[in-house]
C-alpha cells in the first residue's frame, strides 16, 4: 500500500487538465505511440469538439522513483460548474489533488469551488502553474494569488507546460513525495466505495470503486450495502487504457467490477461494496443523492417515438448518474418526459447526445426550477411545484418559496459596475466584495436560481468581454412573490409556454413573449389572438392578422353591396375556420422565450 498514490486533477475549465493527463500518460509509458492522441481520457466526440470534460475518468499509471515502482491512480475530473457532482465523487476517492492554474488567466471561480471541495476532504494539495511556455504567462503575479489562496510557499508551486511536457516529470516526483499513501487494513472486512459507473452494452454495468479496507477477489460473492443486492464478482481488474483483469484488488487500490448488472438503479454512486461471507458492519459515508437544479420537458417530435425516447434516456442515465426523468403529458406536445439537469450546459449536452447517439429528434420546453408551495388549508404541508401546471390555485396559496444560490463571480476590476448591474437586475443581493489583487475582484451574491437558468452566463461573459468566471452553490429556499403567466392562443392556453415569474417582471415578460410569438408563429387563414394572462387578467395582447384572398378582385364597378356581400361571406368563413383551426407552435417559439433580452 505504501507505493500506491490516488490523486485527482482540479482546475477551471480550459486550464489544461486533459493535456496534463495526456503528458503524464506519455511519460509513464502508459500509452504506446500508436495509441497517443490529444484529450486521450475524453473519449466522447462531444468532449473533443467542445474541449471540455463531461464524464470523469480513472486510469492507472506506473512510475519509478529512486529505483522503487509506484502505482498512480489518476481520477480525471470535469471543470464546468454543471458537473461539480462528478468532481465531488472523484475527490472522495483520493488522498491528494493537483491544483492547476493557468499562468495567463489566474485563479477562476471554479478553481476556488473545487479547491474548497478538496480541502473539505482533507486532501493534500500540489499547486501547479500551467502554460508557462506562453509569452503572456505571468508566473510571478499568479504565483502570489495561489500563495494568498492556499497559504503555501513559492517553493511549493511547480511550474509546468502540459503542451510541451516541461515540468511534468517533476510533478510525478512531487506526487510520490507529497501525497500520502492510502490508509486501510487489508485484513479487515471488505469495504469499497463506488465512485463511478459505466454502461457497457455487452456486459452490463461496470462499477468503478476504491477499496478502503479488505480485499476483493474474482468470483467472490459481494453485497451492495445501500441497495442490499448481491452479485458474483465475475471480473475485477484495474483501469489501464484498456481494462486489465486481476485475481484480487486490495485496500488502497482502485478498480472495476463486472457482475452482469443490467439495471442502472441497482448501482448507486456512493454505495459500499462488501463481502457476503463476512460483511462490514458500517457503510462508508458516501454521497448524497444528486439534486437536479434545472427542469425541462423533453418530448419526441413524433409521438410514436415515446417508448424509444424512454429507452434512450434510460441508456443515457446509465452513463450519467446525475440525469433524472419521469413521464409527463402536455396538452400541446403529447407524451414526453420531465427531466432534471444539473444546469444549462448539462441540459444542452443531454439534448445533443440524444440526437447524436440515439438519432432522436426532440422538442425541449422552457427550462425552469422547482418551487415549494404552502397552502392555507395546511400551512405545514409542502407541495413541490416542478412545472407551472402544478401551481396551486392562488386563492388557497399561503406562500411560495424558490431556490436561492450563492453566486461567486471573479472578474477584472473595470467590469465590477456592469457585473453588479446585471446581478441586481436578476434580483441578486450583493453579500461580499473582495479584491484578490489590484486587478481582480471576487463578488459574492445571493440570488434566485430561476434568474440564472436562462441567459445569465452568456450575458455575464458579454459584459465582461469574456473575463468573468462564475460558480454557484445552492443555499436553500426563500419565500418569494411569484405569479403564473399563461400564454393563450385564441383563448386556448399553451401549457408548454407557461412560466412562473416574479410579480415585478411578469407584465414586462408577458409583453415580450407576445411580441416574440407574433414574429415566430406562421400566419394562418384565420386571425390569431396571442395573449399573456395572470389568472383571469389579460396583461398583454398581440393580433396575428389572417392571410386573406382578395375576394373582391372580380368585381368591376357595380353596386357596393356586391362587394360587401362577398366580404361578409369571407368573414363568416374565417370565423368558422377560427373555431375549428389549430395553431401550430414551432419549436423555436419554445426556445425564443429564453432569448427575450436579445
Amino acid at each position: 500500500m505504501k507505493n500506491i498514490r490516488n490523486f485527482c486533477i482540479i482546475a477551471h475549465i480550459d486550464h489544461g487538465k486533459s493535456t496534463l493527463a495526456d503528458r503524464m500518460l506519455d511519460i509513464t509509458a502508459t500509452v504506446t505511440e500508436r495509441e497517443k492522441q490529444d484529450q486521450l481520457l475524453d473519449n466522447m466526440d462531444l468532449e473533443r469538439e467542445r474541449g471540455i470534460t463531461i464524464k470523469s475518468h480513472a486510469i492507472q499509471m506506473n512510475h519509478n522513483y529512486n529505483g522503487e515502482a509506484y502505482k498512480f491512480n489518476l481520477i480525471d475530473t470535469p471543470g464546468h460548474v454543471d458537473f461539480s457532482y462528478e468532481v465531488s465523487r472523484s475527490i472522495a476517492a483520493c488522498e491528494g489533488a493537483l491544483l492547476i492554474v493557468d499562468a495567463t488567466q489566474g485563479i477562476q471561480a471554479q478553481t476556488i469551488s473545487n479547491l474548497y471541495l478538496a480541502l473539505e476532504h482533507d486532501l493534500e494539495i500540489i499547486p501547479i502553474l500551467n502554460k508557462i511556455d506562453l509569452p503572456s504567462s505571468n508566473p510571478e503575479e499568479i504565483g502570489d494569488q495561489i500563495i494568498d489562496l492556499i497559504g503555501c510557499t513559492r517553493e511549493d508551486i511547480l511550474l509546468a507546460s502540459a503542451k510541451t511536457g516541461e515540468g511534468v516529470a517533476e510533478i510525478l516526483d512531487a506526487i510520490v513525495e507529497r501525497i500520502p499513501a492510502p490508509e486501510g487494513d487489508p485484513e479487515a472486512p471488505l469495504q469499497a466505495l463506488i465512485f463511478d459507473s459505466v454502461f457497457n452494452s455487452y456486459r452490463g454495468i461496470e462499477a468503478i470503486f476504491r477499496v478502503k479496507n479488505g480485499v476483493i477477489k474474482k468470483g467472490q460473492r459481494v453485497k451492495f450495502m445501500n441497495t442490499g443486492k448481491e452479485y458474483d464478482a465475475d471480473e475485477i481488474g484495474t483501469l489501464k487504457l484498456v481494462k486489465d483483469p486481476q485475481k484480487q484488488i486490495s485496500a488502497g487500490d482502485v478498480g472495476y467490477i463486472i457482475s452482469g448488472i443490467k439495471e442502472a438503479k441497482e448501482v448507486k454512486v456512493g454505495d459500499t461494496i462488501t463481502s457476503k461471507e463476512s460483511p462490514a458492519t458500517t457503510a462508508i459515508a458516501g454521497f448524497e443523492e444528486v439534486k437536479p437544479m434545472v427542469y425541462a420537458g423533453i418530448y419526441p417530435v413524433d409521438t410514436d417515438e415515446f417508448e424509444e425516447l424512454r429507452t434512450s434516456l434510460e441508456k443515457l442515465q446509465l452513463n450519467d448518474a446525475s440525469l433524472t426523468f419521469e413521464a409527463e403529458t402536455s396538452a400541446a406536445l403529447g407524451f414526453g418526459f420531465r427531466c432534471g439537469f444539473l444546469g444549462m450546459l448539462h441540459m444542452e449536452i443531454i439534448q445533443e447526445r440524444l440526437e447524436r447517439e440515439f438519432n432522436m429528434t426532440v422538442i425541449t420546453t422552457v427550462p425552469n426550477v422547482s418551487y415549494y408551495a404552502y397552502t392555507k388549508k395546511d400551512p405545514d404541508e409542502r407541495l413541490i411545484v416542478n412545472n407551472p401546471s402544478d401551481y396551486p390555485d392562488p386563492a388557497i396559496l399561503e406562500r411560495i418559496e424558490e431556490p436561492y444560490i450563492k453566486a461567486q463571480v471573479i472578474t477584472k476590476s473595470e467590469f465590477v459596475g456592469a457585473v453588479m448591474t446585471l446581478c441586481i437586475e436578476k434580483r441578486g443581493e450583493i453579500v461580499g466584495q473582495t479584491y484578490l489583487t489590484s486587478e481582480r475582484v471576487e463578488l459574492t451574491f445571493d440570488m434566485p436560481l430561476a434568474e440564472i437558468v436562462f441567459d445569465f452566463y452568456d450575458r455575464l461573459k458579454t459584459i465582461s468581454k469574456g473575463y468573468a468566471s462564475f460558480d454557484y452553490h445552492p443555499v436553500g429556499y426563500r419565500a418569494s412573490n411569484l405569479v403564473k403567466v399563461d400564454i393563450l392562443l385564441n383563448a386556448e392556453p399553451v401549457d408548454a409556454l407557461s412560466a412562473l415569474i416574479h410579480k415585478s417582471k411578469a407584465e414586462d415578460i408577458g409583453r415580450k413573449m407576445c411580441v416574440k410569438l407574433k414574429e415566430l408563429i406562421p400566419r394562418q387563414q384565420f386571425l390569431i389572438a396571442i395573449q399573456a394572462a395572470i389568472g383571469a387578467k389579460i396583461i398583454s395582447r398581440e393580433t396575428l392578422s389572417a392571410l386573406r384572398k382578395d375576394v373582391t378582385a372580380k368585381c368591376y364597378g357595380g353596386d357596393i353591396s356586391r362587394k360587401r356581400k362577398l366580404l361578409e361571406k369571407q368573414k363568416a368563413g374565417k370565423k368558422r375556420m377560427r373555431q375549428l383551426g389549430n395553431v401550430e407552435v414551432p419549436q423555436q417559439a419554445f426556445l425564443a422565450v429564453l432569448k427575450l433580452n436579445d
